[in-house]
């Protein structure tokens, strides 16, 4: 029998023969009707693809899949396979659109989404970041962010997604809604990656997986911290990160894998940091699951993970290392190892937060945000019980899950999680990643029920519906827990049951079933989140006055002499950031801790992650440089301050007494001047005391005190200070002549300005909120020891010629040798020339740069250039041409294949010609 050829083989070919193969004169006709038949053949090629595309829609790629079709129900289109991965983004999205509108975010009302560090925090350093590129400003460093910071490490920590880089678009005015709008896109996109991991995963073309993509979007996890958009792009990429690493061990390609967990550590390093420790774990369990597994593809897979995981690193390593340099001065770089081991709470009490409408935990409490469906639970128990999965499987998984568990109890194992640290607030940052894998478990069970059992299935409910009752005993005392979610929890577990016993019942209602699901699904994620989530700030007070001070502002912008400028009643501790102006006060995880303490010294708001002018005197506004204010009021006429302008609500003055950003101390200033003081008022006497000249504040003797109040009448108008002895204290409200002013966070022992007080009017303080003794002292402050420790620190100051974001410039005339202090935040970035010569800089207050000098006239530039950058870039540099070659190189090996599967191919082919010619 002669061999056949390709051509033989053809339908279009054997359907065009009307003789047998063997007639010579048949296999002449069919060669002079090859050029008529071509344009058939295509068109039925055509034809035949779509048959097939239409088949795979209606089946699944494993054994024991649900075969979803829409031919029973033609109209709803909407769950058929082909628009799965687009419903897992939608609807999402969709879902928070709808509750926008319930809440009236802007724009369907005067809301806005901003909440806790998205108000404090992300939206002012946005704004920065946005004026900073339509302004032309570095993004090395600014002064419009606290004493002045490395805005690299800062946007390295907080702006680092690519896709930030779209705000350059956005008008001014609507950063907020930027924001917003990226956030709801990227919940979208959790969705849609979800799905996406599961489709290839489990090769299937399922419609179900958007039921799994809606509740890793909108998890309980997402419910607490979707407001963080920072982390949102390592939580989207997370499941395509895992579905790379299982092609690298599968298949040994890892392109995918290193680009993936590269753009993760770009976007955020710290939940990158989450997720690397995963895949740590995560590789393992692969290795241990692969069945085809041999020593030297072991060795070889471990060998590509490794390369390809620090190739990763590198790609990122622009952004990574600097972030890491800055660090080292926060309060974050010092942290000791826990001594001691201990758990925060029951296992049970962490699995009871799968019941959904639980509150979230964004607090100092340990509870982590888990939730995922309440019907999750149910197909946990069937995913113990099904036959299809292997038991090897099951029993890695629940390892896995358990070891989760232990990490969000046991304070060692937190404690390694969040990088070694204790997180300040915002608790089991790292469950996203428990989330995903209870969806990928119980994903596994779903896609085998049609080989379940009806009583397995009843056996699942059951022990769903027993657990929820025991947690609504167990946990009757807990806040968190509202006795309708128990409810809630098992009418939900009782309509996925339906659903079930309806596909059972009517399989050819498969369609019908599956909106019905889906509606279910949808309703059950959308009430989660509206009850936990969601919450709002209003857009028109947090705006109120931006206009007025950006016009103010104005007026004093550009200024050849360095100031710095404070807003009396702010809003966040950024206002500077959000409104464009040099400023003192900062709350950043970036924030130097040094510096944080020296505010607190000198009796100004700090704490952890944050300093603030708060609580300041005019002798710390003039060692700040703090040349202007922008008062909520008009201010009491005085001799330190001049009046400028006025703009809606808000008042701008000038202070008189403002010293440079640098001036000459003697060599011995530093130890004459005790910052070791217990109270701020002190330490700012010794600061008068240390350059000889009058002190600025001057106790009250007389005043009486009956436990939760206390009061004074001043003998000489001024401005009169009070500070809080008593740290259980934490309010307090005092009453003048002019008005109620309450005080917060007063444990944190800043001086409270009372403003100013009228001769024989009394004022009467009081601690509100607590049955705590008000212990306080109150001082008044002396204008004319101000003006004697100006005249003193001003005689050889540091005159700048000019001063731009990361550059500046002066001349300094020194009488005798000593040290040119600055109030810029000591910076190892800095580099400091001397009249031309590289000079060291000195750390001076543990906190601000100083500068040891000879007599003379001096011209003293400083330059910055963060620390790390230079090493990150060439490091990334490095990494991408590595990237770019191993990919080059894969793709001549594979072209080399192709070609070589060709020419073989030919060869063949010409052979098989040449033997039917014979």
């Amino acid at each position: 029998m002669q061999n056949e050829t390709k051509k033989d083989r053809h339908p279009v070919w054997r359907d065009g023969l009307e003789s047998s193969e063997s007639s010579l004169a048949a296999r002449i006709r069919a060669r002079r009707q090859e050029e008529e038949t071509k344009q058939t053949e295509r068109v039925l090629i055509e034809d035949l693809k779509e048959d097939l595309e239409e088949q795979d829609q209606r089946q699944t790629g494993s054994d024991g899949d649900w075969e979803y079709g829409c031919e029973t129900f033609p109209n709803l289109k909407i769950v058929s396979p082909r628009h799965a991965l687009l419903m897992s983004f939608l609807i999402p999205v969709i879902i928070m659109l709808l509750i926008f509108v319930q809440r009236g975010i802007f724009p369907f009302g005067e809301e806005s989404f901003l909440r806790t560090d998205m108000y404090h925090q992300y939206a002012p350093f946005f704004s920065e970041f946005r004026y900073k590129l339509t302004h032309g400003g570095s993004l090395l460093y600014s002064w419009d962010v606290g004493m002045g910071i490395n805005f690299a490490a800062l946007f390295a920590y907080y702006l680092a997604s690519p896709l930030n880089w779209l705000i350059l678009l956005c008008p001014a005015k609507y950063v907020i809604e930027f924001m917003t709008i990226s956030i709801v896109i990227k919940i979208g996109l959790c969705g849609w990656s979800m799905a996406f991991y599961l489709r290839h995963h489990c090769k299937t073309q399922d419609f179900g997986i958007v039921f799994f993509g809606i509740f890793y979007a909108l998890s309980g996890y997402m419910a607490a911290y979707s407001w963080n958009i920072m982390w949102l792009d390592c939580i989207v990429v997370f499941p395509l990160i895992m579905l790379a690493l299982e092609r690298l061990v599968r298949e040994g390609k890892g392109m995918a894998y290193c680009l993936l967990l590269g753009f993760s550590i770009l976007s955020n390093y710290y939940i990158s940091i989450m997720t690397c420790m995963f895949l740590v774990f995560y590789m393992i369990a692969l290795l241990i699951l692969e069945q085809e597994m041999t020593l030297e593809k072991f060795v070889g897979r471990l060998f590509e993970f490794s390369l390809y995981s620090l190739l990763a690193g590198g790609l990122s390593a622009v952004v990574l290392l600097p972030e890491v340099f800055a660090l080292q001065s926060t309060a974050s770089g010092s942290s000791s190892f826990p001594q001691t081991v201990n758990q925060y709470f029951s296992i049970f009490d962490m699995l009871a937060r799968h019941i959904g409408n639980v509150e979230t935990e964004i607090g100092l409490d340990h509870w982590p945000n888990i939730y995922c469906g309440v019907a999750v639970i149910m197909l946990f128990f069937l995913y113990l019980g099904c036959r299809q999965i292997r038991p090897k499987e099951k029993v890695v998984s629940c390892v896995l899950l358990l070891f989760f568990l232990a990490s969000f109890s046991i304070n060692v194992l937190n404690y390694i999680w969040h990088g070694f640290h204790y997180p300040n607030s915002l608790p089991c940052r790292q469950s996203y990643i428990y989330i995903w894998l209870v969806l990928l478990i119980c994903y596994e069970a779903y896609i085998h029920l049609a080989q379940t059992s009806w009583n397995q299935v009843v056996r699942a409910f059951g022990c769903a519906v027993a657990f929820v009752l025991m947690a609504q005993k167990l946990l009757e005392d807990n806040e968190q827990f509202h006795f309708a979610v128990f409810y809630v929890a098992i009418l939900f577990l009782s309509l996925y049951l339906a659903g079930i016993a309806w596909y059972r019942k009517k399989p050819r209602w498969r369609s019908i079933i599956l909106f019905y699901t889906l509606a279910v699904v949808t309703v059950e994620a959308a009430v989660n989140t509206a009850v936990t989530s969601v919450t709002t700030t209003s857009r028109t007070e947090y705006t109120k006055d931006n206009a007025a001070v950006e016009n103010l502002v104005s007026m004093v912008m550009p200024n050849k002499t360095f100031f710095r400028m404070k807003k009396e009643k702010g809003k966040t501790k950024n206002d500077g950031a959000w409104m464009h102006f040099p400023s003192v006060s900062l709350f950043s995880s970036t924030a130097s801790a040094d510096l944080s303490k020296l505010f607190k010294k000198l009796g100004c708001e700090s704490s952890t992650n944050a300093y603030s002018i708060t609580g300041s005197t005019p002798l710390i506004d003039s060692l700040f440089s703090v040349k202007y204010g922008l008062y909520p009021q008009e201010q009491q006429k005085s001799d330190i301050q001049t009046f400028l302008a006025q703009e809606d609500e808000t008042w701008l003055y000038e202070n008189k007494y403002t010293l440079p950003l640098g001036f000459l101390v003697d060599e011995d200033f530093f130890q004459r001047w005790n910052l070791d003081n217990s109270k701020p008022a002190d330490v700012q006497n010794s600061l008068a005391d240390a350059v000889g000249a009058d002190q600025v504040l001057e106790m009250m003797m007389d005043v009486q005190s009956d436990g939760v109040s206390m009061s004074f009448t001043p003998t000489e108008s001024g401005l009169y200070y009070a500070y809080v002895r008593n740290k259980k204290v934490e309010k307090v409200t005092a009453d003048t002549w002019n008005g109620s002013k309450t005080f917060t966070n007063t444990d944190r022992g800043y001086l409270l300005e009372l403003g100013w007080c009228i001769a024989g009017e009394e004022v009467v303080l009081t601690a509100e909120e607590t049955s705590e003794v008000l212990d306080a002292s109150v001082y008044r402050f002396s204008e004319q020891g101000l003006r004697s420790v100006y005249d003193r620190l001003s005689e050889e100051p540091w005159v700048l010629t000019s001063w731009t974001d990361r550059k500046l410039e002066g001349t300094i005339t020194c009488k005798d040798s000593g040290v040119m202090m600055t109030t810029i935040p000591y910076d190892k970035g800095w580099k400091i020339l001397v009249d031309g010569e590289e000079q060291t800089a000195e750390k001076v207050l543990d906190a601000f740069i100083g500068v040891e000098l000879t007599p003379g006239e001096h011209t003293i530039s400083m330059k910055y250039f963060p620390g790390g950058l230079m090493t990150g870039a060439g490091i990334t540099a490095m990494s991408l041409v590595i990237v770019l070659g191993m990919f080059g190189m894969g793709r001549l090996v594979k072209g080399a294949r192709l070609y070589e599967q060709n020419q073989s191919q030919n060869q063949s082919d010409g052979k098989d010609d040449h033997e039917n010619e014979k």
